[in-house]
Order: structure tokens, then C-alpha cells, then sequence
């Protein structure tokens, strides 16, 4: 009895996986054949998620505006055409307005932020959020990002008296948690002179994933319904108590005290107490709770120091193994302070082979590997037959479309000449989307570039990087890394000017 049992429960199951592996045969879609349990994430523990997806992006290319693939046994929509990433994330965008990344606000409040958050809540928050990140706004942040960096710059100097051999993800991870720490908490972090305070130490937790927690990540943002009936959180309790701990004390603070600055935490604080941001009067989005304003200032954080550090330490990983580019890019930095007299907010802004050499980094090294949309409602495809079904994700290969020899030849070889005037103007804007884009495109995108810029400056102008032994050539990327993170770090040998 319990042996007839066991097979009709095997033979279903074969049946239910058969079943949902044929969704993109029947509907004539090309795919690539999915292998069980996994999908087409089956070599996920040995590649990074971008590896997975570029080498289904270049299998599918050719085939119509999208392909087919699958995570675990959930049918994907895979983007393959510029024309089509451009209807997705602008064109059509009422139709993929939502990310489709896994957030449970009950049980793990600070994972329901402007990036995973959805429908009219986001849109509403969006906009009472993008006064935060004006040229005003930025210029008013300038002078605390200098500075951090002119600790930084000391901090450097001593470090290359020592030997000269450091390890610069690290450090300028330390560099940025400083500044997001001052701008979004109002708080003096210490992690330049302390590499173990509590800033830095959570910052680590927050991007230290094993490989089954990973997978559990994944798996939750496939069956979302099923994780949160399980009260499953993605965030670190840690981390969590941390960081919600930090917001009520810096609120609590500012408020008994009558505090105002010109910071992220300002702005939120009004929204808390429901003020009505000049020339939005009319918003109808209610008071925030302490929750969704710590969940605000987390993202932000982990956005600021994650996103910026690496795109700074790749970025000068290429310039020590590119001497010439690293002078070029040196004698930008000089000519741009002859011009200026000091490193202002205008001069930042004039340094256009910095901008060219940051592009390039972000281009080979996207913070975000691939952007997700969930479909909010039936979808036919421009000039198919094709109906993409409410609910199903659709993903842009950001990586894949980077590293596409069409778009950019030779891709693995790092050139910033591709970010000329001249080349930019003459490619598919929608082939370079590190920011993705449209209305759902990076809030923060101009202070992170405004804090790489700074950096970069600061350290071009008075120390010169070669490559160290410690470092691979070409790096090797960890597997199981939501970001591209090098293996054994970034070793950079550094020379005082």
C-alpha cells in the first residue's frame, strides 16, 4: 500500500515537473531545456548569478525580443532585444512597474524599501524621496563627502608608508560606509580609523551570504507567497536590530532636540511626521512608521557603501593594470584642480575622463548584474503573438548586454574611450544600464557618483597603484555573492606621490 503510494506520489510530481518544463515549448517561445531541481541555474554553485545569465543571454540572442528560461521550475522571461529592454523599463513600463525581489514587511520591516517595494506605495514614496537627491541637495552634501575623504587620504598615506600593499575594496568600503554613515544617519561611523565598528561589521554581515541562505533568497523570490507564510527574512537578525536600534535613536535624538540638516534622515523625519515636502503638496502618501523610515535609511546605506566601493576599487584594479590610462586619468584629476583652484563640487563635476573611466568600470563590473520586473498585468509582446502572463518576472541581463561584443567590441578589455562623447553618442543608449532605467532607474545614482568621483580624485592625486601578486589576473568572482566580489580581495600596491 505504502510502496503504490509512493510511486503515484513520484509519478505526479515527474508528471508536475514535466509539465511546468514544456511552458515555453507550448506557447512556441525558444528556451533553453531546464535541468531539474534547478532550472537553468544548475551550474549556480560553481558560476556567479551574471555568468548564468550571460551565457543563456548569448544563447538565446537572435531568437525575438525575449527567451525563455527557468528558475527552479518557475518559467522566466528572459530580454534579448534593446528595443524591447526599452519597452520594458520605459515604454510599457505601467505594465512592469514592480521588481519582483521578495520583501516581507511583518517579519522583516527593513526589507520593504523604495528598491523591493510595490504599486502605489513605491510610486508615492519615490517621488516625496527624489527631493533628497537634487544638484542642490548634492552640492549641500559636498563638503562632508570632502570631508571623509581627506581622512581617507591620511589614512592612505600611512598605509603606503607601511609597505604599500593594501587591500583596496576594503578600504574604500570603509571610505563610503563613513560617508553614507554622515549623510544618511548624521552619525561619525569611525570605520576609516576602526575597521571593526559596528557600521563596517554590519555593512560585511549584510553581503556575507552562504550558499543555502543564497538559495533560499532565490527561492523565496520565486514563491513569495509560500516564504512569507513561512515568515522567512532575508535580513540578518543582527543586522536587523541593528540598524532599526540606530534610526529610533538618531530620530529620537533630533527630535528632542530640534535638530535639522541637510541629510537623507531630515527628509525622512518629516515624512514620519507626515510635513508636506515644498512643491509636493498635494502627495497623498501618509505619515511613514519608524519601520519604513529605518527600512529607507538601510537601503540607502547598503547602496551607498556597496555600489560605490566596488565600481572605485575595480576602476582602479583596470588603472594599475593600465599605467598609461592611470597617467591620462591622473592628469585629468591635475588639470581639472589647476582649473578650479580646489576640489569643489564644480570641479568634481568637470573631471569628464574620471566620468569615462567610472563608466567603463561600471560597465564591465555592474553593481547590479540583472534588473527583474514582475508582469502586473497580461503583456502581448510588440509584434509577436506572445502574451506574457500577470505575475511572471521578466528579466534584463544587464551583465550579458555589458559583455556583448556587438555593442562593445572586445569586450573584456577595459577601454574609458568607449565613454567619449563621440562613442557614447553613436551606441543604443540602452545597451549601459548600471543605474537600470527609466522611472524605476537608481534614486542614488548621482550621489554615488558624486562619492566615486571624490574618491578617485583624492586618491589619483597623490598615489600611484600597481597590480600586487596577492591579485588574480583575471579576477575570479565568488559564486555565491549577490555582488561581484572578487576572490582573496582586491591587493593593489600603492605608492605615495
Amino acid at each position: 500500500m505504502w510502496l503504490y503510494l509512493a510511486v503515484l506520489a513520484v509519478t505526479v510530481a515527474v508528471f508536475w515537473v514535466r509539465r511546468k518544463y514544456s511552458y515555453w515549448e507550448e506557447r512556441g517561445v525558444a528556451y533553453i531545456k531546464p535541468t531539474f531541481p534547478a532550472g537553468n541555474l544548475g551550474v549556480r554553485g560553481k558560476q556567479h548569478i551574471s555568468a548564468v545569465m550571460k551565457r543563456c543571454y548569448d544563447q538565446l540572442k537572435g531568437s525575438g525580443a525575449f527567451g525563455g528560461i527557468f528558475f527552479f521550475t518557475n518559467p522566466v522571461a528572459l530580454a534579448l532585444d534593446l528595443d524591447f529592454v526599452k519597452t520594458v523599463l520605459i515604454k510599457d513600463f505601467d505594465y512592469f512597474h514592480d521588481r519582483s525581489v521578495y520583501y516581507n514587511e511583518k517579519d522583516d520591516p527593513l526589507s520593504a524599501h523604495l528598491f523591493t517595494m510595490e504599486g502605489t506605495k513605491w510610486r508615492n514614496l519615490r517621488t516625496k524621496l527624489t527631493s533628497t537627491f537634487t544638484s542642490g541637495k548634492m552640492k549641500m552634501m559636498f563638503p562632508t563627502i570632502t570631508g571623509v575623504a581627506e581622512e581617507f587620504r591620511k589614512l592612505m598615506a600611512s598605509e603606503a608608508q607601511k609597505g604599500g600593499e593594501i587591500e583596496m575594496k576594503e578600504i574604500l568600503a570603509r571610505f563610503t560606509t563613513d560617508v553614507i554613515g554622515n549623510c544618511a544617519f548624521g552619525l561619525e561611523c569611525n570605520s576609516l580609523h576602526d575597521p571593526d565598528a559596528e557600521f563596517r561589521r554590519m555593512g560585511k554581515k549584510i553581503f556575507s551570504f552562504g550558499t543555502w541562505k543564497l538559495i533560499l533568497i532565490i527561492l523565496a523570490q520565486q514563491f513569495r507567497n509560500i516564504a512569507r507564510a513561512l515568515h522567512f527574512a532575508a535580513i540578518d537578525k543582527e543586522v536587523s536590530r541593528f540598524f532599526m536600534g540606530a534610526v529610533k535613536d538618531t530620530v529620537e535624538y533630533r527630535e528632542k532636540n530640534n535638530v535639522e540638516r541637510n541629510d537623507f534622515m531630515n527628509l525622512l523625519i518629516k515624512l514620519k511626521n507626515a510635513e508636506q515636502s515644498k512643491g509636493d503638496l498635494d502627495s497623498n502618501l501618509g505619515a511613514l512608521s519608524i519601520e519604513e523610515v529605518a527600512a529607507q535609511s538601510f537601503v540607502f546605506f547598503i547602496a551607498g557603501f556597496e555600489t560605490s566601493s566596488t565600481a572605485m576599487s575595480y576602476c582602479l584594479y583596470e588603472l594599475a593594470l593600465n599605467s598609461e590610462l592611470q597617467d591620462k586619468a591622473r592628469a585629468d584629476v591635475m588639470e581639472t584642480l589647476k582649473k578650479h583652484g580646489s576640489m569643489t563640487y564644480e570641479a568634481i563635476q568637470d573631471m569628464h575622463y574620471i566620468d569615462q573611466c567610472i563608466n567603463e568600470s561600471l560597465r564591465k563590473y555592474p553593481p547590479v548584474t540583472i534588473l527583474t520586473r514582475k508582469v502586473s498585468k497580461a503583456y502581448k509582446v510588440p509584434g509577436t503573438n506572445h502574451i506574457l502572463e500577470q505575475g511572471s518576472t521578466m528579466i534584463v541581463p544587464v551583465y550579458g548586454i555589458h559583455h556583448d561584443a556587438e555593442y562593445y567590441p572586445d569586450p573584456e578589455r577595459y577601454d574609458p574611450d568607449r565613454f567619449s562623447p563621440a562613442q557614447f553618442s553613436q551606441r543604443n543608449p540602452y545597451c549601459f544600464l548600471p543605474f537600470g532605467e527609466g522611472p524605476r532607474n537608481c534614486i542614488g545614482m548621482r550621489f554615488g557618483l558624486m562619492q566615486a568621483r571624490v574618491g578617485l580624485a583624492y586618491l589619483l592625486k597623490d598615489f600611484r597603484f600597481t597590480l600586487s601578486g596577492k591579485t588574480s589576473v583575471p579576477l575570479k568572482i565568488i559564486p555565491n555573492s549577490p555582488v561581484l566580489t572578487s576572490e582573496g580581495g582586491l591587493w593593489l600596491n600603492v605608492q605615495k606621490l
